[in-house]
């Protein structure tokens, strides 16, 4: 069940209370779920109680346990816990939707299942990281159903070619384009890290923070290189279903019993909604950051997939591959939205 998924769901309990006379108040057009706090509990939390309470007149508490009742009936959900004034914290069954979602979808997991009609016109001036931060931008648009045109001022140096930017025409537009943060400018106008390298040099830090293109920073690879992690997790799980297949074993979407995979799979849930985030305001660098949090995810779980020592596959050993898998795709297909090659081997 993805966060959406479960936006909508408490959004259907609370329509039925109010529906049944349970609730007062009208039925908002949206409730917030999102992953708990620091020291919260279960898989995700929702304010819908006090959002609820002051149109229902009645306290948040009361309300929290009049949703808590009708959230625990619901498919997918295996436990309900009011905190606080009342917070519901909601524990999920351990499903492999998102999984067989992303097995579905593939690469456009995460991505517009139709052209929405909306147009987008991204200016920029002739500068590496706008350059290169709208062109992400505009793969991002399009993956969620818009059509998008770039404009630059003026002609940008054969040397940013290996960027592979795309740039539908020259000079001032004539109409304005989509308003969105320009990033603080890179100190150096250069692609000497190579394209994969720069591009996420330059689309990591937050639109505000100065980007650092070093290659001490980027090219080394070690544990506190972002891009390191994501594209050796990748790699990873393209070596986990390389010797599982040597075991014999092939993926199979169902229950995880292991803890470990838990962090892994929420951050395949949340992937939508990051993309959806990114190009609702024009931020790359949230892509690029989700992509980090799930390698980060998978290489804690990749110890737990496939048999140790004499023990032989089974259904769990499929399941956790399949996992694992999707997780790739995910990494491949953020990637590819970056305009960053994924390798199977690293």
């Amino acid at each position: 069940m993805t966060p959406a998924d479960l936006s909508r769901t408490v959004l259907r309990v609370v329509r039925r209370a109010v529906e049944q006379g349970e609730l007062r108040g009208d039925v908002p057009e949206r409730i917030v779920v999102e992953r708990p706090r620091p020291g919260g509990r279960g898989d995700y939390a929702t304010n819908a109680a006090l959002q609820l309470a002051r149109p229902a007149g009645r306290p948040p508490h009361e309300v929290a346990r009049l949703l808590a009742d009708g959230l625990v009936r619901e498919p997918g959900i295996a436990g309900v816990e009011i905190t606080g004034p009342g917070f519901l914290n909601l524990t999920l069954e351990d499903d492999q939707s998102v999984v067989r979602e992303i097995r579905a979808a593939g690469l456009r997991y995460g991505h517009a299942a139709d052209p929405t009609g909306q147009v987008f016109q991204l200016h920029f001036r002739r500068e590496l990281r706008a350059a290169v931060w709208c062109d992400a931008l505009r793969r991002i648009l399009r993956a969620q159903g818009a059509l998008v045109r770039t404009t630059c001022e003026e002609r940008v140096p054969e040397a940013w070619a290996p960027l592979g930017l795309h740039i539908d025409a020259y000079g001032t537009p004539p109409a304005p384009g989509l308003p969105f943060t320009a990033p603080v400018p890179a100190p150096e106008q250069t692609v000497e890290l190579g394209p994969d390298a720069t591009r996420w040099a330059l689309l990591h830090p937050a639109a505000h923070d100065r980007p650092r293109l070093t290659a001490d920073e980027h090219l080394v690879q070690i544990e506190t290189n972002p891009l390191f992690r994501v594209r050796y997790a990748h790699a990873r799980t393209h070596a986990l279903t390389r010797n599982a297949a040597d075991l014999g074993c092939t993926a199979e979407p169902g229950p995880v019993p292991a803890e470990s995979g838990k962090p892994l799979q929420a951050a395949l849930a949340e992937y939508p909604r990051i993309l959806a985030q990114a190009a609702e305001h024009g931020a790359p660098d949230r892509l690029a950051r989700h992509l980090a949090v799930v390698a980060d995810a998978l290489l804690d779980f990749q110890y737990d997939v496939l048999p140790q020592g004499d023990e032989k596959p089974g259904a769990a050993h499929r399941a956790r591959l399949a996992l694992a898998e999707a997780a790739g795709t995910v990494l491949a297909g953020g990637l590819s939205l970056l305009g960053i090659s994924a390798p199977e081997h690293l």
